[in-house]
This record gives structure tokens, C-alpha cells and sequence, in this order.
């Protein structure tokens, strides 16, 4: 699943072509997403100018005069920008036609992905309980250290909550838990204050480093131009149970957490 700096990768990628566009059409294909895509949306944003596009958590918002399109890449969606020509593949779902003869174009094979209007019923729902940005001055080691406080499960989940933080997907909390020298299933309110400002400094440091280098290299996920991200060739732990630590040489462990995978170093993490 595209993470945050995949995320803030394809805003960065989008926004030079899209952002003081107007909007000639809205194409759908196949509406049959993670919710259904309202039929009112092409009417709601053509002829609109599309006056910024920005980022709230893994959601991209495309902002119109009167209200936002929330865009979600789900678990295999990508946003390319295109000629408006060029024609649509099996699983190009949406397509916006812009009047600069670019068409930005939605592929989503598995369909997780979301077209949303807000302000809406779903839109509240969706954004109402989210945490701060990671990269914010909301979210430092005071923060993190109260929010942990309160919460006896595995430090990985409680910062891959979005209640807490939001964006910390699986690849960059376990990157960061590495770094910093914790096991991802140590309870979380066993998180010393010090432990704490460590954490939530390495996390922004990962988060940062991830979006500067154009993301991680996944097999869904590319850039608006089709280019892949970088950051894979960086990740220390993330993908290599079974080999070798790069610090100390021991062998790369794995436990479930919930419904993922969490590598660590069993001598590096404590």
C-alpha cells in the first residue's frame, strides 16, 4: 500500500500540472470503488479550476472553489499525468481532462482506492478522528510520550494508529523502530520520555529522507511520471527477515503484529 511519502511523492508529481487548471471533464470508467463514486462528481468539478492540491494524511485533496476531491490510493491506485489522448487501459477507472490537453488518470487494479466529495457525511467520517501530521510541530516526543502512555499494545501499532499519527504506515514504523533500538512488540507505555522524543525525532527523520528520495520502491507503486521511488535500496530491516543485520550481523526476525509482518534485529531492538 502506498504509504504517506508515496503519497505526498504523487502530490509533489501532480500539482505542477493540475493546480490553476480548469476542468474540461470528469471520466469514470468504473466507479466501483472501496465506496461507490457519486454520479454527481463530474458535475460538481467540471468547469472548475483546480486551485490547489494538498495532502491529509494518505489522502490527496484536489481543492475547488466550494469544496475538495479527497482521493485515496488504496492498496494498488497510482496517479499519472498524461496526454489527454492517449487511450485508457483495462484499469484506468477515472480520468480528469484538464484544459491544458493533460488528463490526470486514476489506475486502480484492486479497486481499495477512493473518489470522495467534501465536505460530505463520508469525508467527515473519514477525517474527523485522524492525529496529527507526523511531520508537524503537533507531533514531537511530549506528545508521543502522553500518547503512550495511555496504551499497553505494541509500540509499532500504536504508531501506525491514525488516531495518534497518521501516515506511519508499516515500512517507515519499522524502519524507525530499528533505528532508534526498540522491538516493535515492546508495550507502549514502557516508552521512557527520553525513548519517546528519540522516536517521534527518527520517525520525521525517515518520513523526510523517504519523500526526498521519491518514496519506496514497491510493485504498485510509481510516481506520477512512472518512475519508481528509491528508498527501498535505504530500508535497513523492512523486507529482510532471514538476512543478515547490517549493524550487527545477527539474523533478521519476524513477528505478527495484528495482520502484518514486523522485522526487527533481535539484538539491536530491545
Amino acid at each position: 500500500m502506498p504509504e504517506l511519502p508515496e503519497v505526498e511523492t504523487s502530490k509533489n508529481g501532480i500539482a505542477p500540472f493540475t493546480e490553476g487548471q480548469r476542468v474540461k471533464k470528469m471520466i469514470i470508467r468504473n466507479g466501483a470503488l472501496r465506496w461507490p463514486v457519486d454520479d454527481s462528481l463530474p458535475e460538481r468539478v467540471t468547469d472548475r479550476i483546480i486551485t490547489q492540491v494538498s495532502r491529509r494524511a494518505k489522502y490527496l485533496l484536489l481543492h475547488f472553489s466550494g469544496g475538495n476531491l479527497m482521493i485515496h490510493l488504496g492498496m494498488s491506485g497510482r496517479l499519472r499525468v498524461v496526454n489527454e489522448q492517449q487511450p485508457a487501459d483495462k484499469h484506468d477507472h477515472i480520468d480528469l481532462v484538464l484544459a491544458n490537453g493533460k488528463c490526470l488518470r486514476f489506475t486502480d487494479p484492486r479497486r481499495f482506492g477512493s473518489w470522495v466529495w467534501s465536505p460530505s457525511e463520508l469525508a467527515e467520517k473519514l477525517l474527523n478522528k485522524l492525529g496529527p501530521e507526523p511531520l508537524s510541530s503537533e507531533f514531537d516526543g511530549d506528545y508521543l510520550y502522553r500518547q503512550c502512555k495511555k496504551r499497553k499494545a505494541g509500540i509499532k501499532q500504536v504508531i501506525m494508529d491514525n488516531q495518534v499519527v497518521v501516515g506511519v504506515g508499516n515500512i517507515y514504523a519499522t524502519e524507525a523502530l530499528f533505528l532508534v533500538g526498540i522491538r516493535p512488540t515492546r508495550a507502549a507505555n514502557r516508552l521512557s520520555k527520553a525513548k519517546a522524543h528519540e522516536l517521534a525525532s527518527l520517525i520525521k527523520d525517515v518520513l523526510a529522507k523517504a519523500i526526498k528520495q521519491g518514496g519506496t520502491t514497491l510493485k504498485d507503486f510509481t510516481q506520477s511520471d512512472g518512475k519508481p521511488g528509491y528508498f527501498k535500496q535505504e530500508l535497513l530491516v523492512y523486507g529482510r527477515q532471514g538476512e543478515e543485520c547490517l549493524i550487527c550481523g545477527q539474523t533478521i526476525k519476524s513477528v505478527r503484529q495484528g495482520q502484518r509482518a514486523s522485522a526487527f534485529c533481535p539484538k539491536c531492538q530491545q
